[in-house]
């Protein structure tokens, strides 16, 4: 499913959304260039969990937890990080259960953390703010919501065809 995101605003309420759909034990993959809008995203998600304190970019101290939300919010930049052999140190399978964990620049490291995930993709439109947000579920956890998710941008962004 994807969604056309106007604005970093939007990001961000898209993030709120998909936030009430948050379980403890989710894993959140999110995979775009640099500026693609993969932190706004992780700034309405916490916003949604009721994050107290502002959610910044995590880049230089690799992981930040949240613990004060409806469920704790683990945020990850794994950009830095050289391989599996690294996120497997930040220990990430020790809070796994009981938090939401949001990994920017994890695909290809952090799947096996879990069999089930939601990978989502932002891209950039060429010479405009918007951006475009491909929402992919795997396994069953996340399989079971795919009408909610494939739902988040009803009424209020246009959706493109999958």
């Amino acid at each position: 499913m994807s969604i056309v995101v106007p604005t970093a605003e939007h990001m961000r309420l898209l993030g709120r959304r998909l936030a009430e759909l948050a379980e403890p034990g989710d894993l959140l993959v999110l995979t775009g260039d640099l500026g693609a809008g993969k932190t706004a995203m992780v700034q309405g998600i916490g916003a949604g969990l009721g994050v107290r304190g502002p959610v910044l970019s995590p880049t230089f101290v690799l992981a930040r937890v949240h613990p004060d939300g409806r469920i704790p919010l683990v945020h990850v930049d794994a950009y830095r990080l050289g391989g599996v052999a690294e996120v497997d140190d930040l220990d990430l399978d020790a809070s796994l259960d009981e938090s939401v964990t949001v990994v920017e620049w994890g695909e290809g490291l952090v799947e096996g953390l879990t069999d089930s995930w939601l990978a989502v993709h932002i891209a950039r439109r060429i010479d405009a703010e918007e951006r475009i947000v491909t929402m992919t579920p795997h396994g069953d956890r996340w399989l079971r919501r795919a009408d909610a998710v494939a739902a988040l941008g009803l009424g209020w962004l246009p959706l493109l065809p999958c």
